[in-house]
């Protein structure tokens, strides 16, 4: 949910409402076989017991204008048989804007919609009409959804992730 607070817009994230804020969309032969879990995290720097920092991700709980968040969509098939032409779609959430070169997906092939879900492609093929009639390749700023093509089967019991970033506007 989005609240309005004196320095601008914050924006709380829930993990159990990471599910209701990014809907994503499995299609498979048989729907009913993967089940989705969508995870929305924040990178924590650490310090180990030798003083060596790192980082790990923790659920994103506050975040403010131009945080970034970290989506990650785990498929796992839940059948006896292989789940045949899995495909992940999933909207940039409302308020954020996608970050460039970040969707991964082991085994995916990843592809962008501009037009909201209705047409993916690469992203150089992708083009955005200028108000003069002109047209300009799409940046990732453009971008409303993004979706990834499982090149394999997703054996029983298997699980697969998609994971992509996004800053709040």
């Amino acid at each position: 949910m989005f609240m309005k607070t004196r320095g601008g817009w914050c924006f709380d994230v829930l993990l159990a409402l990471a599910v209701v804020i990014l809907p994503a969309l499995a299609q498979a032969q048989d729907k009913g076989c993967i089940l989705l879990k969508t995870e929305a995290q924040v990178e924590e720097t650490t310090t180990d017991a030798q003083g060596k920092a790192g980082k790990k991700l923790v659920p994103a709980e506050k975040i403010v204008p131009g945080s970034e968040v970290i989506y990650t969509v785990s498929a796992t098939n839940v059948c006896d048989q292989p789940a045949e032409a899995v495909v992940i779609d999933n909207p940039v959430p409302t308020h954020m804007a996608y970050v460039a070169d970040t969707a991964i997906g082991p085994g995916t092939e990843v592809t962008f919609s501009i037009d909201g879900g209705f047409n993916y492609d690469k992203p150089d093929t992708l083009r955005v009409a200028n108000p003069d009639g002109t047209q300009r390749v799409a940046t990732a700023a453009d971008y409303t959804h993004i979706r990834w093509v499982m090149r394999n089967a997703l054996k029983p019991g298997a699980k697969a992730f998609a994971r992509f970033r996004a800053v709040l506007e």
